[in-house]
């Protein structure tokens, strides 16, 4: 079966690049999207009305033998983040989700409401930066893992009334970028190089060297691998065992030295999927570009071109650099979420327009 390249739907409504993107718990119906807008957005990707062929971003001659991508739909808006938002998290039982940003301070929000719960932070014992990234952990999902730029890893209880970590994990030398959790293991991904592994119970961490910083980790589904993105060009599938490089995935035009771009399994783990700091050929609103890898020959499966979006949503401004002069604008494809833990039937991708496109087999 081919690779899905197929765009299935848009999901609009976003000012700003969007961060962030997740699915729900099984079956996936619907999914998140964390922007710069300071925004968390909950859409159905399930599509109700289609872009006019002449408001699709697909060219003339394409709109004539493809028909228009049409629009998913916007169930609700989530707003308290004072600014950006970087990392998403959804409980099992879908009820609850957590997100973390650029106000130093964890969110724990009520789906159906559109309510926050709690605020994990504010205190001499919270973070001091940034939070990049959180997950929920425990049994039923009581506890939330966030990692940040200040280097720490911190466990909060959601149980309890506190509003301090229980535990504190301060190894990193540098921002912490991803964390993921497995039982009473937590694997966090710093910019120093290395991939941690703490065992909470066992009190023991793990050191992998990568060397470059890492900004991006996705645990296969046995837990007996970790998918690693970092700023060479290179995405690792390593050995959780022995910290050994199972296979690596780049390209000739691959590129992903200096921004967070987020890599995952998807296709139940047959396909290595990232996004790509450059794009298409030079136009005004430049193609982002999604790569898929075969995960274990590393050949290239697919690149696929993600547009700017329909026509109507590109910017009206003009986008001026620092030396006065007008810039190209490029749809850096910087988060990708796979329905059901990349066992679904489609996955979405987000980036600098704004614009998350759901694609999948038809």
């Amino acid at each position: 079966m081919p690779f899905p390249d197929k765009p299935v739907a848009h999901l609009l409504g976003s000012n700003g690049p969007v961060h962030a993107l997740a699915y729900s718990a099984s079956p996936g119906t619907y999914i998140l999207a964390g922007s710069s807008d300071r925004s968390i957005r909950l859409y159905n990707p399930a599509p109700t009305t289609a872009v006019h062929p002449q408001s699709s971003y697909i060219t003339q001659q394409q709109s004539q033998s493809q028909p228009p991508t049409p629009q998913g739909r916007l169930i609700q808006t989530y707003s308290a983040h004072g600014y950006e938002v970087l990392s998403l998290s959804i409980s099992s039982d879908n009820a609850r989700f957590a997100s973390s940003g650029g106000d130093r301070t964890l969110f724990l929000w009520d789906v159906s409401t559109a309510q926050t719960i709690r605020r994990l932070g504010g205190n001499q014992q919270s973070h001091t930066a940034r939070i990049n990234t959180c997950a929920f952990a425990g049994e039923d999902d009581t506890l939330l893992v966030s990692g940040s730029l200040d280097t720490s890893v911190r466990i909060w209880d959601l149980k309890s009334g506190s509003f301090k970590p229980v535990q504190t994990l301060t190894e990193a030398r540098d921002s912490v970028s991803a964390v993921v959790v497995r039982d009473a293991e937590i694997i966090a991904g710093c910019v120093d190089g290395r991939v941690r592994t703490y065992d909470v119970r066992m009190g023991r961490c793990v050191s992998d060297v990568i060397g470059p910083p890492v900004t991006s980790l996705c645990l296969s589904k046995d837990g007996k691998a970790v998918l690693v993105g970092a700023l060479d060009n290179k995405v690792r599938f390593m050995d959780r065992r022995d910290g050994t490089c199972l296979k690596t995935y780049t390209g000739p035009e691959f590129r992903n030295d200096g921004l967070r771009i987020q890599s995952i399994l998807g296709g139940k783990e047959q396909y290595v999927l990232a996004g790509d700091e450059m794009t298409g050929e030079p136009n005004q609103n430049g193609d982002g570009r999604l790569w898929a890898w075969d995960t274990v020959t590393g050949d290239v499966v697919a690149k696929v071109g993600i547009p700017w979006g329909p026509a109507g949503s590109e910017p009206r401004k003009k986008l001026i650099g620092k030396d006065g002069k007008e810039k190209e604008r490029s749809n850096v494809i910087s988060c990708v979420a796979w329905r059901e833990n990349g066992f679904g039937d489609q996955y979405c991708v987000g980036g600098t327009s704004g614009v998350v496109t759901v694609l999948g087999y038809h």
